[in-house]
């Protein structure tokens, strides 16, 4: 008879309180689910929102909503990943744990998963149970759940490099359209949103990509990716510094304003930086409450596009992993990944985020804490 493994899980029991490590019976897969041993957890920002209670959610949950692990075990039923490709022990798979029902407006009539009002997070998962969250030593996906394989000569940082940052962004540039030829586009944040975005408009042939943000390392970084110039929020420390720095820089304005920075005071100082006939993309205020202050003439006047992104589809999952795939050789994706933490250090992980010192941050459950 086989033995039951058991396997631990960072639970956060209420906010603000230090995150705690349960160890529990790994449940078998059964039916079309997954077992998968977790590699790499991404820690992002929504994590440590999360734990300061600013996003309400029921609690205790387990934390982490981007993941890479190893398949363990597969139930009688679950032969292929969500692309139709074969499975077996071994396989590497990367996963956001959502699950769509598919059954709604938003996912048939709409046909957009993300707006889905019945998605399943892995975090609401009592904690006793095998949670499909992230900051665990295994992850049970259902049926159901999104997930790809990996392929073998992809390195693991480079597909978690952007966590859950780059399937959102694809998403978002989707819903933006078409950056022309030579655009000037600016990036309002230097973490792992705004980095991904910077990627994927230096990518699409943005002439020039204006990013601000900060620390040092994280404007380094997106240089390396493709920036063709920085404003560092310590030197730039106000509105109108900044406003002023990326009029200088850009001649005036940006035909694309990406907003990455999930702050809500961002919204204000990017519309007055939208170019006219230009347009201002706001992906990073899921989890910033509030109002502000805008004027609509502006807009009116000078025929600005605002549009809103929030999470993703599927399919933006696959293309991260062919986007890492395709790169990983030429860009740095891997060196984004800065900070590496052992599952036991869950919590320093979360806080490091909070101050903001990673450019990307993984928790490790395999790594000596």
């Amino acid at each position: 008879m086989q033995q039951m493994r058991t396997g631990r899980r960072a639970v956060l029991v209420e906010p603000n309180k230090p995150l705690e490590i349960w160890e529990s019976p790994v449940d078998p897969p059964s039916g079309a689910d997954v077992l998968v041993a977790v590699e790499m957890a991404g820690v992002c920002g929504t994590d440590y929102h999360f734990y300061l209670g600013e996003v309400p959610m029921p609690g205790p949950m387990v934390l982490g909503h981007e993941g890479i692990g190893r398949v363990v075990e597969c139930g009688p039923e679950a032969t292929t990943d969500s692309a139709g490709n074969p499975l077996a022990k071994g396989d590497r798979v990367y996963w956001v744990p959502l699950k769509p029902c598919h059954r709604c407006h938003a996912c048939t009539v709409l046909e957009d998963t993300s707006l889905c009002p019945n998605q399943s997070p892995g975090r609401f998962r009592d904690p006793k149970l095998t949670p499909f969250a992230t900051y665990t030593d295994f992850a049970l996906l259902p049926n159901g759940m999104t997930f790809f394989k990996v392929p073998e000569d992809t390195p693991s940082e480079a597909v978690i490099a952007f966590g859950c940052a780059m399937p959102t962004v694809l998403h978002a540039m989707e819903r933006l359209g078409q950056i022309r030829f030579g655009d000037r586009v600016l990036v309002q944040g230097a973490g792992p949103v705004g980095l991904a975005a910077t990627l994927v408009a230096s990518l699409s042939g943005a002439g020039e990509v204006v990013v601000i943000g900060a620390p040092a390392s994280r404007l380094d970084m997106a240089k390396r990716l493709g920036a063709t110039s920085t404003i560092d929020l310590d030197v730039h420390a106000t509105s109108a510094d900044r406003i002023a720095a990326a009029r200088e820089i850009m001649d005036g304005g940006a035909d694309i304003v990406i907003e990455a920075a999930g702050k809500l005071a961002a919204f204000g100082e990017g519309n007055q930086l939208v170019a006219r006939g230009g347009r201002y993309l706001i992906v990073g205020l899921w989890s910033a409450p509030g109002t502000t202050m805008l004027e609509p003439r502006k807009i009116n006047n000078d025929n600005v596009r605002i549009i809103g992104s929030a999470l993703s589809r599927p399919r933006h999952i696959f293309k991260t992993i062919q986007l890492a795939q395709r790169y990983h050789a030429q860009l740095p994706l891997t060196d984004v990944v800065s900070h590496r933490f052992g599952l036991e250090d869950a919590q320093s992980a979360i806080e490091a985020v909070g101050r903001h010192e990673p450019i990307k941050a993984v928790i490790q459950p395999g790594m000596e804490a």
